[in-house]
């Protein structure tokens, strides 16, 4: 793909700002509905289209901090960034857990952010929390806005689930709101070691073809759930029998 120019890239950011804003605004803390006195026509339609613009919300900040690295260009060596540049890189590298050598090597940094700074299909997102959540009924996220089964591992972080095993420590986190338990959900799968597959697949897709399919990405998704290919053959014939993809 080639670079943004620095005048296309300050179009998309005005751009952005300008739609996006308003986006957050009325996206932030809205309650998560009743689903569960829906039918279960309705409860999946009003599901799928109450989660959509949070996952839109959520990829469209990824798609602004990708196009930011793709406009410094693949020859950092020859063109070493300026200051601003290198705070870009450091600050995603921080925020994206890639460490950074010392001293910084920041061609291998960005083409290891380009890893990791994507968007996840909104058709994945939306099967993996309507699995995780029973389209948005369970306790977890009735409660605590967590649609995707996410754990955290510092005591009061969250719920102490009922199930937990004798010296387990983790609980089921909690969200202020959907917007934050969506963007704690593409973070985990855009950094976790266990995901490392799922990132591979979709760097191939990007380099190879202009569509990153959610049945495709599935299949990096074996350690998401204890079931495993079980899980991801769920989750594959969820989206093709929803027509997401």
């Amino acid at each position: 793909m080639r670079p943004f120019s620095k005048a296309s890239l300050a179009s998309i950011v005005v751009s952005f700002l300008v739609s996006f804003g308003a986006t957050v605004w009325t996206l932030r803390y809205e309650p998560l509905p009743d689903f569960g006195a829906l039918s279960v026509v309705d409860k999946k339609q009003q599901f799928f289209a109450y989660l959509r613009p949070h996952i839109e919300s959520a990829n469209t900040l990824i798609r602004l901090e990708r196009a930011r690295l793709e406009a410094l260009g693949p020859d950092l060596d020859a063109n070493p960034p300026n200051w601003r540049e290198r705070l870009l890189i450091e600050r995603l590298a921080n925020q994206y857990d890639v460490a950074l050598q010392d001293p910084p090597d920041y061609a291998a940094a960005r083409q290891t952010l380009l890893g990791r700074v994507d968007i996840v299909p909104a058709a994945l997102v939306l099967i993996q929390a309507a699995k995780e959540s029973a389209w948005g009924t369970s306790r977890f996220a009735r409660d605590g806005n967590n649609l995707f089964g996410q754990q955290c591992f510092v005591k009061g972080c969250g719920f102490v689930p009922k199930a937990r095993g004798a010296g387990s420590h983790h609980e089921v986190a909690r969200f202020d709101d959907v917007e934050h338990s969506v963007s704690a959900y593409l973070h985990n799968l855009n950094t976790h070691e266990r995901y490392a597959s799922m990132r591979d697949i979709r760097a191939v897709l990007r380099s190879t073809s202009n569509v990153i399919s959610g049945v495709d990405l599935a299949d990096g998704l074996l350690a998401y759930s204890e079931r495993r290919d079980d899980y991801v053959r769920e989750v594959k014939q969820m989206i093709r029998s929803n027509d997401l993809e």
